[in-house]
């Protein structure tokens, strides 16, 4: 389902002003910053294959390549080559309209060009080094994009990738000069004498002629770079990504206790990894994260629904400053339609939430029976439950289900970004309710009679959210449902007539597919996401959801256009948790980290609503 609204949305959300339409159609892929990466990126593919392929250089393609920056002298390979990965590496920076970028490019085009003209005399070198310089010079308002969030991790992440990338492009470059090789080395000589010359060494492969010389220099260029760029990263000012400031967390807690009701994903605004956008009243705000060059928010804009525009123009701002893709996750219909028509944006249907109206609910009927039974099974099994508020567990208590629900974390990193809060027992977070199940065994655990955890944060006044569900993996089967109806249950002793429950992805199209009449491409579809469903919990979690007999409230990704889905879902993957590129951290140092309080606003930890 696309939701794509230009006029006046029902019910008296304001459109914004002219001026606000204008700027947010953006940010767009810039024609000429687009056209100067990918021309970057040509010549450095050119540079490349002109310093690797021999028979390359004999070519009519060489006849153009040679005179490009970089392949100049006696040391052509070498420096083309390097003039080849720098140029590559720049590529994607300009056609983000980053401003370093820009700057590295406009420093290699005239070096190239002045070694051009020392060492070759070549005035067609010059000529083709201005003509790339020329665009850049004259277009150089359109590269201004700031730089992004970033750490000393990166340092480390470039090393391992040009290092593979140094080894790869180095058994290339030994191996196709075979004419002119001594013997027949084999794989393992090859690759020794790639790891040799990358630092500077001679290896064990030997070759007639030049050659020797070419390859040498091929390689040390290539260890050069992967050394400058590692250096580089590793000794410039880091920048890390923004964190939600006290101020910020106040702000928004006020906002959520006027308007909190509207949207069961607000007070996951709260996360406080997570920056912060406000309205120019400070009547709105949207909160997002910054993963991989995209700007993800999630959920609807925290405040005042007539502020919404104000807030969404501050985020699109931001966005175009540093060249971000923007998107959002998990937003509500009317969230979808407002952005939409703000922004020029597109919105597609991305699943649905289940809600549970707390009088609705009841456990007789035959549709109840399976979850009926199940329930009766445990609680005769000895299993018995409590549901609080946090503010009234102890510190003790509160420290062991800390403990538990880490330790009972079924991944090796945390998972949760747009429905999930990161941290339980927050002294600011006293409304969360947490249901618990208990058992008494013959020989108590590490964490006492505890078995399983649920908590929920507030949504409004007379709400609850889930945010995490955890077990004890010894536990019986089926300590979800008994936690979530002794939830139900338990909610109007304090005030709740809402419970939002999982989120179910792509819900909808697995209930229409299974029916009978459905036709072949959506069976199709439907057995694709069973398929996925081995590694991602779609067809199990929507059917988890489905025993509760919720009314099913539809989510939505808002995205600029087609072409940016794969990057914003591959960037939503990394947030939720479900691909990262960080080394893990090992189960000791996991449980030394539970065991401590979470700081007045640090990142305790990240879970996912998931059963």
């Amino acid at each position: 389902m696309s939701v794509r609204i230009d006029g006046e949305k029902p019910g008296g959300v304001p459109s914004g002003s002219g001026r606000v339409r204008r700027i947010l159609r953006g940010p767009r892929p810039e024609a000429v910053p687009t056209l100067i990466g990918r021309a970057c990126a040509v010549v450095g593919l050119l540079d490349i294959a002109a310093g690797v392929f021999p028979r390359f250089r004999h070519s009519r393609m060489h006849a153009w390549a040679e005179v490009l920056p970089g392949s100049f002298g006696p040391f052509a390979a070498a420096l083309s080559l390097s003039a080849g990965v720098l140029l590559l590496l720049l590529a994607h920076g300009l056609r983000r309209r980053k401003r370093r970028a820009w700057r590295a490019a406009v420093a290699l085009l005239p070096a190239g060009a002045a070694a051009e003209f020392v060492y070759r005399h070549s005035v067609v070198g010059v000529v083709i080094a201005l003509a790339l310089l020329t665009p850049l010079v004259l277009h150089r308002k359109e590269f201004s994009a700031l730089p992004d969030p970033r750490s000393r991790w990166r340092a480390l992440t470039n090393f391992v990738l040009m290092s593979a990338g140094s080894l790869a492009l180095g058994m290339l470059i030994v191996s196709v000069h075979t004419d002119r090789m001594v013997g027949d080395p084999s794989v393992a000589d090859r690759l020794t004498h790639v790891v040799y010359g990358l630092v500077g060494f001679e290896g064990p492969v030997d070759y007639q002629g030049n050659t020797s010389w070419t390859v040498a220099f091929s390689l040390g260029a290539l260890g050069w770079i992967t050394a400058v760029t590692t250096i580089y990263l590793a000794f410039r000012p880091e920048h890390p990504a923004a964190r939600l400031t006290e101020e910020d967390e106040v702000q928004l807690r006020a906002l959520l206790a006027k308007h909190g009701r509207r949207d069961s994903l607000g007070h996951f605004a709260l996360r406080r990894d997570k920056a912060v956008v406000f309205s120019p009243s400070g009547k709105a705000a949207v909160t997002y994260r910054v993963v991989s060059g995209v700007m993800l928010a999630s959920g609807d804009p925290i405040g005042d629904v007539e502020a919404w525009p104000g807030a969404i123009e501050r985020f699109m701002d931001e966005a175009k400053a540093h060249s971000w893709t923007p998107a959002v996750m998990g937003c509500s219909e009317t969230g979808g339609e407002v952005w939409t028509r703000e922004t020029g944006l597109d919105a597609l249907e991305l699943g649905d939430e289940a809600v549970v109206d707390v009088a609705d609910f009841s456990l007789a009927g035959r549709a109840m029976r399976n979850v009926r039974q199940m329930v009766k099974r445990i609680e005769r099994a000895g299993y018995e439950t409590r549901v609080r508020r946090i503010r009234d567990l102890g510190d003790a208590e509160l420290e062991r289900i800390r403990e538990a629900a880490e330790d009972w974390r079924g991944t090796d990193t945390e998972r949760g970004f747009s429905m999930a809060l990161g941290r339980i027992g927050d002294p600011a977070d006293g409304d969360c309710l947490i249901a618990t199940a208990h058992k008494q065994d013959d020989e108590p655990g590490e964490f006492g009679d505890l078995k399983a955890i649920l908590h929920f944060v507030p949504w409004g006044e007379d709400g609850v959210s889930l945010d995490l569900m955890r077990r004890d993996r010894s536990a019986d089967p089926g300590m979800n449902e008994l936690l979530i109806v002794a939830a139900l249950q338990a909610a109007p002793k304090f005030d709740i007539s809402r419970v939002s429950l999982n989120f179910a992805m792509f819900r909808s199209a697995l209930a229409r597919g299974e029916k009978i009449g459905a036709g072949p491409v959506l069976r199709a579809w439907r057995g694709l996401l069973v398929f996925l469903s081995r590694w991602f919990q779609i067809e199990s979690l929507y059917k988890f959801n489905a025993k509760f007999q919720p009314r099913w409230e539809p989510r939505f990704v808002v995205y600029r256009s087609s072409s940016d889905l794969a990057r914003i879902g591959f960037a939503a993957m990394q947030a939720e948790g479900f691909v990262t590129l960080a080394l893990p951290v090992p189960r000791f140092l996991r449980r030394r980290k539970a065991g401590q309080r979470p700081c007045a606003h640090g990142v305790a930890e990240r879970d996912v609503r998931a059963a």
